[in-house]
């Protein structure tokens, strides 16, 4: 019998997740197949894809920008695990630590090779829909979307954003 379905899990805030091993030109989607020739438990795919990518971000650089009180980090390196990183404990603490103080977290994962966090203050709400619109605008214009919603970093889970 053929298990030649994607693995797919549940992410952050329900975004589906998909394990690719990259290759020159594409990436091979891992399915069930690969696992039993592998001779792994689904468990242990996850356990290496996870360590694989903190491996990755611990030097992948962010962007940060500023326009007047507005702050703007995001990961944009064109290797295609950006949008992924929120996943790592260790992104949503770094963003938290370095927008929370200001106001509310928000997180937009447009395209697989983007992942933008912003600071909502509580005098500057109209930024959540300006901040939301370009999340869709890049999601619609993206070769590989992830998802068009705004989200929120809330005691470090990825939530939808709830004005």
């Amino acid at each position: 019998k053929s298990h030649a379905q994607p693995l797919i899990d549940e992410g952050a805030a329900g975004i589906p997740v998909v394990y690719t091993i990259p290759a020159t030109g594409f990436d091979i989607v891992v399915n069930g197949d690969h696992l039993l020739s592998w001779g792994i438990e689904p468990h242990e795919l996850q356990d290496a894809a996870l360590q694989n990518l903190a491996t990755w971000a611990a030097t992948a650089p962010w962007s940060d920008e500023s326009a007047g009180a507005r702050r703007v980090i995001s990961s944009d390196t064109g290797d295609g695990p950006d949008a992924v990183r929120i996943l790592l404990p260790d992104v949503a603490t770094y963003l938290a630590g370095e927008l929370g103080s200001e106001g509310r977290v928000l997180v937009g994962i447009p395209e697989r090779h983007m992942l933008m966090a912003a600071s909502l203050r509580p005098d500057d709400e109209g930024f959540a829909v300006a901040f939301a619109a370009f999340i869709v605008e890049l999601s619609g214009g993206a070769d590989e979307p992830v998802d068009r919603r705004l989200l929120e970093l809330v005691d470090g889970q990825l939530v939808d954003f709830v004005g």
